[in-house]
């Protein structure tokens, strides 16, 4: 018979032993297991299932049992079976692993017969009929980037800052590029009067004029040789760094960034206090927002005319556009002033070299540019333009300088990419030639990691199709059509699929039960391989929570979890997810899993537990994720107060018996909770909490909020230490000292202004060892052990610890 829950309430240290039930029987849950060192409890489930290249073994991070001191490789083989752990000797070198034909990229030869890959700095050439495996380089330099080249004689690849180029016949490497950090060497430049005695020479004697044209035809004769023979042009790139350096199928051309740093910022830093030398030390940590970012150039360089040309990404329609908030501050376009900095995430050669895609982002993130570079003339024709007055996002769109989902078709001619333009990211191609754009899919879904087939005759992506609390993985054909939905299993099915394209490598997971690994033929039907949970773990019959959607005050339906108790005691618990960007009302094992098994706990305890897919949550399309811009803690933290309203009216729980936590992102929107809406809740806990957002990082702070200095109105408005005078209801702030993430000084000036606005029923518990994602067990839980005191003695059947604070409310009287 399985175990229900039953846990005495009596104090919150009851909570850290076994707990004997009414029955007689033990209860298998508490804080401490839940906290302490979950995966060892639960078992430590599978990750990152991958095919070898010939298809044959899939191979897998597993720790069965908790037996290892960490994950270990596991294999199983194509037709199923039990699992077999891989030796050291086996993965010496790194075992090849299938990760998709990337079309275009050169990593397998024309036939698809080789593959040259880097594994540790070193290169390797795979046989892919014979599976002999061959070490190309073994060097103190790292070796990185190799692609066939055009012919399959030999390999490209990157070495310091240059290319390099290896024949397989001779295992002769030849130098391609000659780039050089540092200045050119001055030319000496005549004075005036010099120049002037030099001029009358060459006009006075023949002999003079004589010898200057032998020198200069011997110059260029020289340099026609050089390029003859392939030796590289000489560029001398300064103090910057090069980057994205690669040479054009045909071999003519080469294409690199020079990235400049800015002077550093003054810096930050994380003190460290419990060291093993004793001593406090500090260690520097990431700028704030609106700290100056790096510039980038792109060059392009001609081999065969023995020259180096920039191009000039001002070209692009829109690289003077003012943004919106701008120019409602009266901020109008001049070409002197409001040039804009434009980034490089991505240049895709076409297989003859004749072009190359460039995928462009402004810096302020506000647009995105697909272009055509025609290598020669160093121009950009713009083949798709995506312009938002928030910011560009999305699956499939790189939002930090990380290359997007992109990539050329099979036939040479066509590209694909990703775009919200219909408000949910789908998939596009365009024809290079001609700039004709196609949309694939369509609907109020979103596309994941779309790939082509190796024979292009089919797409393969994950998707949201079928419900947006779910992931399935389909097929389509390449120029769009009918999706044929492949996974079957409710839950989150993420796919490997095998070179041949037979056979599906799933890691699979539900709501109540961790990932596991299934194989599954594409047309028939998933056998598990893995079995991870222990039995102590699946006694416990773990909730699935019910998903629901409320009416928000602005007439939209937010997506919401609630795991409802089955004798009720009258209070609940808000949880919010971090990140801000996640999803975490689906139908799959969540990334809080701890906090899952801890709302289980508090469920039983009596209590309505809700999480809520609030505005800025993935999976909702754009308007979803950009309804927060210009004000965090607006239409976000609205959702949670209509979330409380909800639980009035459905289930009449008072605003009063209502608590709010989360972490990170969850922690702010529990301060901005607590002081801006304290009618609606009666306590929240605030973990690793950004307190102020001007103090946070550019790459996702710039997007949502633009930068200090030119919207200093969204940062007042969006940050809690401004409204730290509203707090009414018992607060608990916890965070970790070492936080390289959210600075420790985030949570310490918050506490400051609470200490000068004389607020009292708050406290703060730091940890001393922990960084933003808390680390040793003991941390986590006493962190959730604090929590879950606070939800009884603030919202739960122990309220009368407060007797000052109620004997006021008797009064009409709030706690200031």
């Amino acid at each position: 018979m399985t175990k229900r829950l039953v846990v005495a309430v009596c104090c919150a240290s009851a909570l850290l032993t076994y707990v004997p039930c009414a029955q007689g029987q033990e209860s298998p849950l508490s804080v401490q297991k839940i906290m302490q060192d979950p995966k060892k409890w639960i078992g430590a489930w599978p990750s990152a299932p991958v095919w070898s290249e010939d298809g044959e073994t899939v191979y897998f991070n597993w720790n069965p049992g908790g037996q290892f001191t960490s994950d270990s490789l596991f294999k199983v083989g194509r037709q199923g079976g039990k699992p077999i752990k891989v030796l050291a000797e086996e993965r010496r070198p790194s075992i090849p692993r299938f990760t998709g034909w990337h079309h275009g990229e050169h990593v397998y030869d024309r036939t698809f017969s080789r593959k040259v890959y880097e594994d540790q700095g070193d290169l390797f050439l795979l046989d892919l009929k014979s599976g002999d495996l061959t070490r190309l380089t073994q060097t103190l330099e790292r070796e990185t980037g190799p692609r066939f080249t055009p012919d399959g004689s030999g390999v490209l690849f990157r070495r310091g800052s240059n290319l390099f180029r290896m024949d397989f016949e001779t295992g002769s490497i030849a130098q391609v590029t000659d780039l050089r950090s540092g200045a050119a060497p001055a030319e000496k430049v005549p004075d005036a009067q010099d120049k002037f005695l030099q001029e009358q020479q060459s006009a006075l004697f023949g002999v003079i004029r004589e010898r200057e044209r032998r020198r200069n035809e011997a110059e260029a004769s020289r340099k026609r040789e050089e390029t003859a023979a392939g030796v590289p042009p000489v560029f001398y790139y300064g103090t910057s760094s090069v980057r994205s350096l690669q040479l054009d199928p045909a071999g003519r051309y080469v294409t690199f960034l020079l990235v400049d740093e800015p002077d550093s910022p003054e810096p930050t830093s994380v003190g460290t206090y419990v060291t093993e030398s004793g001593h406090a030390g500090a260690m520097e940590a990431r700028p704030k927002v609106g700290a100056p970012g790096a510039e980038m150039t792109l060059y392009v360089q001609d081999l065969q005319r023995d020259t180096t040309y920039k191009v000039d990404l001002l070209q692009l329609p829109g690289a003077y556009d003012v943004p919106a908030y701008l120019r409602e501050q009266g901020v109008v376009v001049d070409s002197a002033k409001t040039a804009r900095s434009i980034d490089v995430t991505g240049l895709y050669w076409r297989s003859d070299g004749r072009y190359a895609v460039v995928d462009l982002r402004a810096t302020d993130n506000k647009d995105r540019w697909i272009a055509r570079l025609d290598p020669e003339t160093a121009t950009l024709t713009v083949l798709d333009r995506q312009t938002d007055d928030a910011w560009i996002g999305g699956p499939g769109i790189s939002t930090y300088g990380e290359e997007s989902t992109v990539g050329w078709l099979p036939d040479g001619r066509t590209f694909f990419f990703q775009s919200e333009r219909t408000g949910y990211s789908h998939l596009y191609t365009v024809d290079v030639e001609t700039g004709e754009i196609q949309q694939l899919t369509s609907g109020t879904f979103e596309v994941f990691d779309p790939q082509v087939s190796k024979d292009g005759r089919y797409w393969y992506f994950t998707s949201s199709e079928d419900s947006p609390y779910e992931r399935h993985f389909y097929r389509m054909p390449i120029r769009g059509g009918k999706r044929e939905r492949l996974t079957s299993m409710e839950g989150h099915n993420q796919v490997a699929l095998s070179p041949d394209g037979e056979m599906m490598a799933i890691l699979y997971s539900y709501t109540n039960r961790p990932p596991e690994v299934y194989l599954q033929p594409v047309s028939g039907k998933a056998e598990r391989i893995t079995e991870s949970p222990t039995s102590e773990w699946l006694s416990y019959e773990w909730h699935v929570p019910e998903t629901i959607s409320f009416e928000a005050s602005d007439g939209v339906r937010v997506p919401a979890h609630v795991f409802r108790p089955e004798q009720p005691n009258g209070a609940a618990v808000l949880f919010v997810h971090g990140a801000g960007y996640l999803q975490n009302v689906h139908a799959w094992w969540s990334n809080y899993y701890r906090e899952y098994m801890f709302h289980n706990l508090l469920t039983d305890l009596g209590y309505t537990v809700m999480n809520v897919d609030y505005r800025a949550s993935e999976g909702y399309g754009r308007d979803w994720r950009t309804a927060i811009y210009r004000h965090m803690g607006g239409r976000d933290l609205q959702d949670y107060v209509d979330a409380s309203r909800y639980l009035g009216e459905t289930y009449g729980i008072d605003p009063e018996r209502v608590f709010i936590y989360g972490g990170s992102y969850g922690g702010f929107i529990t301060l901005m909770a607590l002081f801006t809406e304290p009618e609606h809740f009666g306590g929240g806990a605030a973990l690793r909490a950004v307190t102020d957002w001007a103090h946070y990082n550019h790459g996702y702070t710039s997007n949502i909020l633009n930068t200090p200095v030119t919207d200093s109105l969204a940062y007042v408005r969006s940050s809690p230490i401004y409204f730290a005078e509203g707090l009414q209801d018992p607060l608990l702030i916890a965070h970790g000292m070492v936080d390289t993430n959210v600075h420790f000084q985030d949570v310490v000036r918050l506490v400051q202004r609470l200490i000068e606005l004389g607020k009292e029923d708050w406290e703060m518990a730091v940890y001393p060892v922990e960084d933003h994602g808390f680390v040793e067990p003991a941390s986590w839980t006493d962190e959730y052990r604090r929590i879950l005191d606070y939800i009884e003695r603030s919202v739960g059947p122990k309220r009368g610890y407060y007797p000052e604070r109620e004997q006021q409310k008797e009064r009409g009287v709030r706690s200031e």
